[in-house]
């Protein structure tokens, strides 16, 4: 159990400046991850197995991708009883980002702004930290291991690439990712990226998930594992967008009795470009993606669209506001296999974890 009630740390952290609190997180995670000082943020994992995607998640709340671009603190934050944890967005090359300031509170509405860009320190150094992980070493150790929490790894394509070459760019992240991960995370609904969000049009999302799916054919082969492939879409999309994606999906994602194939699946949703929530609030202007609570319903609302154009057993993990054990349920509700925090911890800290994962183990 963790010594430390976030109540406490909160305060402190919530006087710095948003991004530098972010970094002096993850700088305290990075250097007591592997030493008794992580007791201080430590939770058991809660047992509440499912299958999903061919894979066994040991309990149904995650971390979502954006807190640990870079891969350094996959122990310490699997310690905090998540069932897994997804680690990037990480691009071929390393990249700073968009211009400071590109983090904004806004807590009268549990919101956050940010317009980071895919900061990161490229793929050879996500690809070393993963491989210096505590569960990585683990996993060597134990060749076949089907349990522990899983790792899911994220990829996107770098600011500087072309639109039209974005392919290029998610294919290497694949080639470089694909023997660390238990699954992979195709992001193209980062608003913070310049014409990210056009990849999921029809032509382009068509032709994007083909080459993926057959560059996935040959790694399976080389690498003798069949590695689950997700797709992070956006909140902002009307019912027309959420068909053609959901068609494109099954495509790829049923087999040809029309049911789920364990290859595919669909994370719903990132964070929104709405500001209907937030109005007249500090920062509620500032470019970038809104996440927190402001979120929750329009997230909702896609996933139950997609539960209903999918099916009842295609992959789905929900993400988007979750801020209590509550809202963790309403996702599930909504039609989510498993859930995702990421703003949550901000505002609530990591008893918000085992809160999510008891609810929804004895209500769902």
């Amino acid at each position: 159990m963790a010594l430390v009630p976030y109540a406490l740390t909160r305060p402190f952290l919530f006087g710095l400046d948003p991004e530098a609190a972010h970094e002096l997180t993850l700088n305290a995670l990075q250097r007591t991850q592997h030493s008794l000082l992580n007791w201080a943020y430590r939770s058991p994992c809660i047992s509440d197995p499912v299958e999903l995607a061919g894979l066994r998640f040991p309990n149904r709340v995650g971390l979502a991708a954006g807190l640990d671009k870079n891969a350094r603190c996959i122990d310490g934050l699997g310690a905090m009883g998540f069932g897994f944890v997804e680690v990037g967005t990480v691009t071929p090359l390393a990249q700073s980002g968009n211009p400071k300031p590109r983090i904004f509170r806004l807590p009268q509405a549990q919101g956050l702004i940010n317009r980071l860009g895919f900061n990161n320190d490229g793929l050879n150094a996500f690809v070393a930290n993963v491989k210096r992980s505590h569960l990585y070493k683990q996993r060597l150790a134990h060749p076949g291991q089907t349990t522990g929490m899983l790792l899911g790894l994220n990829i996107g394509k770098n600011a500087a690439t072309p639109i039209e070459k974005a392919t290029d760019d998610y294919l290497t992240c694949l080639d470089g990712v694909y023997p660390y991960a238990d699954y992979v995370t195709v992001n193209i609904s980062s608003p913070n990226t310049k014409n990210l969000r056009s990849l999921q049009n029809d032509d382009a999302l068509d032709a994007l998930l083909a080459a993926i799916s057959q560059r996935r054919e040959s790694l399976a082969t080389k690498y003798k594992k069949n590695v689950p492939i997700f797709l992070k879409i956006a909140p902002d999309l009307d019912d027309a967008q959420i068909t053609v994606i959901s068609n494109i999906l099954k495509r790829y994602g049923h087999n040809a009795q029309g049911r789920a194939n364990n290859t595919w699946g669909v994370i719903a949703t990132n964070t929104t470009l709405s500001r209907d929530a937030v109005q007249g609030m500090p920062h509620a202007q500032e470019a970038g993606g809104l996440s927190g609570a402001p979120v929750l319903s329009m997230s909702n609302q896609v996933i139950t669209q997609l539960r209903s154009a999918l099916g009842p057993d295609f992959p789905i993990i929900g993400v988007g506001g979750i801020m209590s054990a509550q809202d963790a349920v309403s996702k599930i509700r909504a039609g989510a296999n498993v859930v995702q925090i990421y703003t949550g911890l901000i505002y609530k800290g990591p008893e918000l974890v085992k809160e999510a994962v008891s609810l929804i183990k004895t209500t769902m």
